[in-house]
């Protein structure tokens, strides 16, 4: 649940606080409820089918849907990874440490965990980086935030510039870094290959509720923290959190320095979870040895695959020219827009007693579930036509 806190949604966080101040607090304090809901069912559909969510598609929809969820998966996970690369690059950079070498230290700090760790072991060193993603709570208390407007925040209210695309563009992008296909199919493939059983069900829940709060009190102080010290009248725009925490060490150059610090370990934890999740993916359906309990020489086309995806999506962020800001900022839409489909193939296999049992889902969780795609759905219905018909939301 942590890691769905990576590069592109501190980007996305603090370009919120910079552009819309506190105005969207609220959304991310209802996005943490809708965070759990969406993963507690990936916890159930796990532990009691023993099998991978790409598995579980393919098996219950056909090949043709299979096919269609890996690859928007695929993809997907590729572009993400290139924004986690760009993230920790842009991160290092601040401190003087050149792309290419983040890139490579990163690289193989990623192969050595993955290839000298079983999971357990692997587990702990990612609950470690988790740590670090709370830098920014401290960092709150440096710059003395006025409370007073932080709880306007809290209730929802017609912003300031009025619902614009740029409005509908940041909120959709907030949706989609709290909710991400990618950690419906982590999640559960983790759930696998830890070996939890029915009896685990109660404590991957409670897990799952932990995870999904500090994503939101890390999202919300993110946007506080820019929305504190970045935010003018109208707005201002912010490309990255790098630039962000450029902006802020004039002024408070500790707050600069963790807002860097904890960009750069953003990127990190993402990179290594999104990076797992399409190898599991792809070893599910392929029927590749796909454990982390394996030895290189026991699932060498798993292992293959995840080093051939930290090489290219590496190699992306160093092309001269490549527009990496574009990229970051819209794969949150993106997630968002590949979502409902993701939710629809979730909810169908909860529904299904002859896999799930007595630990299918209950009416009201099906009552959530579909206001949550419905949701999501007009939402993205007004995003595309706030770019087609501009004049129509100023």
């Amino acid at each position: 649940m942590v890691a769905d806190n990576d590069a592109g949604s501190i980007t996305t966080y603090t370009a919120t606080g910079a552009k819309f101040g506190f105005n969207l607090i609220w959304l991310l304090i209802l996005l943490g409820p809708v965070a759990y809901i969406v993963q507690e069912m990936t916890v159930r559909l796990g532990t009691v089918t023993k099998r991978g969510h790409a598995e579980a598609i393919f098996d219950a929809f056909g090949l043709f849907w299979g096919w269609f969820s890996l690859i928007d998966l695929g993809i997907l996970d590729f572009l993400m990874m290139v924004t986690e690369f760009i993230g920790m690059t842009a991160a290092l950079q601040i401190f003087g440490v050149p792309p290419i070498w983040t890139i490579i230290g990163v690289s193989i700090l990623m192969i050595s965990i993955f290839i000298y760790g079983r999971y357990w072991t692997w587990e702990k060193i990612v609950l470690l980086l988790c740590g670090f993603n709370l830098v920014y709570i401290p960092a709150i208390l440096l710059i003395h935030p006025n409370i007073s407007d932080v709880t306007k925040g809290l209730m929802p209210t017609v912003p300031i510039t009025g619902f614009t695309g740029s409005y509908f563009f940041f909120f959709m992008a907030n949706i989609g870094t709290v909710i991400s296909p990618w950690m419906l199919f982590f999640q559960q493939s983790s759930i696998v290959d830890k070996g939890m059983t029915e009896k685990d069900i109660s404590f991957g829940k409670l897990d799952t509720a932990v995870g999904a709060f500090f994503t939101v009190v890390v999202a919300i102080f993110c946007v506080i923290l820019t929305g504190t010290l970045l935010f003018k009248p109208g707005g201002t725009d912010i490309d990255s959190a790098a630039q962000a925490a450029i902006a802020i060490m004039n002024s408070y150059p500790i707050v600069g320095s963790a807002l860097a610090i904890g960009f750069f370990d953003a990127g990190l934890l993402g990179a290594i979870c999104i990076s797992l999740a399409s190898s599991w993916a792809m070893g599910e359906v392929f029927g590749w040895a796909h454990s982390i309990n394996n030895k290189i020489s026991e699932a060498p086309m798993f292992y293959a695959f995840y080093f051939l995806s930290l090489i290219f999506a590496g190699i992306v962020v160093i092309i001269p020219g490549a527009p990496l800001v574009l990229i970051t900022l819209f794969v949150q839409v993106i997630t968002v827009t590949l979502l409902p489909l993701a939710l629809v193939f979730l909810l169908l296999l909860l529904n299904n007693e002859e896999m799930m049992g007595k630990y299918k889902n209950t009416l009201t969780q099906n009552i959530w579930g579909f206001l949550i795609i419905l949701t999501i759905i007009i939402i993205s219905t007004l995003y595309a036509l706030s770019v087609v018909f501009p004049e129509t939301f100023k």
